[in-house]
């Protein structure tokens, strides 16, 4: 079973923001970081991009006996259909989670202690500052 650590993280909130997504074999050795910058969001839109982000990595990686781990409450028990997804900016990104782990046999999104997330929330935090770049032009920060 795969392990894949979440994270997402904004300065400000909404701000500059970023997600952090480490991939863990069965051994517990990382297989692939992947820090970036997202542009302006809150941390839940960011903690949500970080999911999405994740199950993209779970398709490629052949989408079997995924486990999602991820500290954010609010995210874990809206996919798990425990909390109502009530923002209307998440609900988009709640739909694509869901339709995306739908396509996947036997994953699984799983709260874990914030001290059990500390790499995932480094690439995070590392890339808010970073420049994002947009297709067709020059970037922003």
């Amino acid at each position: 079973m795969l392990k894949i650590y979440i994270d997402g993280a904004s300065k400000g909130n909404p701000g500059p923001a970023g997600i952090g997504v480490v991939v863990k074999d069965e051994e517990g050795r990382v297989i692939r970081r992947l820090g970036r910058p997202i542009g302006e969001a809150t941390n839940n839109i960011a903690e949500y991009r970080a999911l999405l982000e994740a199950l993209k990595e779970a398709h490629r990686l052949g989408g079997v006996g995924i486990l999602i781990c991820s500290d954010s409450e609010l995210l874990v028990k809206q996919i798990n259909g425990i909390y109502k997804v009530r923002a209307e900016g998440l609900l988009p990104l709640f739909n694509q989670a869901r339709a995306a782990l739908r396509g996947l046999r036997g994953a699984k999104v799983v709260q874990i202690p914030r001290r059990e997330n500390k790499e995932a929330d480094a690439l995070a935090r590392r890339s808010y500052g970073k420049e994002v770049r947009h297709p067709g032009g020059g970037g922003h920060r």
